[in-house]
């Protein structure tokens, strides 16, 4: 092969005649046939992208063998990467967002008072408060649903948020 020649091509047809012998040589190597098999892809697909015009291959066979085991180091690289001790302390350090147990009960406590609240509202208001709030409808569809008027599910909506603000002291 001259120095101006490309490779590729040549190494591509020595890769998929001799698949088998190079898989074969580098499980033993690396010690796992599914990372050999990996590697031996990695090679085809950079075989596919890099430009080895101008490279001169006295050994083809040894080329594709050592690209093969590089593409298994650096692969073995990524899946293998340990965190710095520093990256550790700074993840230990980072607040934990989820709610604590109090603000939990908290929250639970709050609900359990709104839903008492809704359930002692008179039963339009409370219609169109889960309707709108709770089922997603717009109050176009409400007001249809329930046979009033826009303005009507208008009027009831705020008059429903009011009442829970005003019963829960939500409202001041």
């Amino acid at each position: 092969m001259s120095q101006k020649d490309d490779a590729r091509p040549l190494l591509r047809s020595l890769l998929v005649q001799r698949y088998n012998d190079l898989k074969r040589q580098l499980t033993r190597r690396l010690g796992n046939a599914e990372l050999a098999g990996e590697a031996l892809q990695d090679t085809w697909l950079r075989l596919q992208t890099q430009d080895e015009r101008g490279t001169f291959v006295a050994s083809p066979y040894s080329y594709l063998l050592r690209m093969a085991v590089n593409a298994a180091v650096d692969a073995q690289r990524a899946h293998t990467r340990m965190l710095s001790v520093e990256e550790i302390e700074s993840l230990v350090e980072l607040p934990d967002p989820a709610p604590g147990p109090a603000q939990a009960a908290e929250d639970r406590a709050q609900v359990q008072a709104l839903v008492r609240t809704i359930e002692r509202m008179p039963e339009r208001c409370r219609q169109v408060l889960i309707l709108v709030r709770w089922d997603g409808l717009s109050q176009a569809e409400v007001a249809r649903r329930l046979g009033i008027s826009v303005r009507a599910v208008e009027y009831e909506l705020k008059k429903a948020q009011d009442y829970c603000l005003a019963r829960t002291g939500r409202g001041k």
